[in-house]
């Protein structure tokens, strides 16, 4: 196993289209990171954040990035988490993991849209007379419009 390899980073409204080594390029703008493959193959990876792809976690003074970041099509296959600005090595997964990791995110992405692809209907201001009759009907944005007050 690699040892933890330290990491900078730079919140940009942009990606630069020169990538440093060992930084990572934080746009909120596009809810994006980028930075270089850390093993030093040169590839660029795009981490994209929402609730079935990346999470960033910003702590004032470090970033960690979850879940783990899988370059499963790279020929490397390197396979790391970042954690307090630091690249944490694991495991390379073997191509039957790989296959199953990329089922289940399929699976859930499936489930996050299935769920949440009426949620600006309810938040519409037109449509907040319906309300009443969604009231039944399960999820977090039915929940969440369900408690505001009416």
């Amino acid at each position: 196993m690699k040892p933890a390899v330290p990491l900078r980073y730079e919140f940009v409204e942009h990606i630069p289209s020169d990538l440093k080594d060992g930084t990572i390029y934080v746009s909120m703008a596009y809810a994006t990171a980028v930075h270089k493959c850390c093993c030093g193959c040169g590839n660029e990876v795009v981490t994209p954040f929402s609730p079935t792809d990346w999470k960033l976690i910003f702590d004032g003074e470090s970033i960690s990035l979850h879940p783990s970041i899988g370059n499963w099509s790279f020929d490397c296959k390197s396979h790391y988490f970042i954690r307090r600005n630091r690249v944490i090595w694991v495991p390379k997964w073997s191509q039957e993991e790989i296959n199953i990791g990329r089922a289940r995110d399929r699976s859930a992405k499936k489930r996050y849209f299935e769920t949440a692809d009426t949620a600006p209907d309810y938040m519409a201001q037109e449509n907040l007379g319906s309300l009443e009759s969604s009231k039944a009907k399960k999820g977090f944005w039915r929940k969440l419009i369900n408690w505001l007050p009416q």
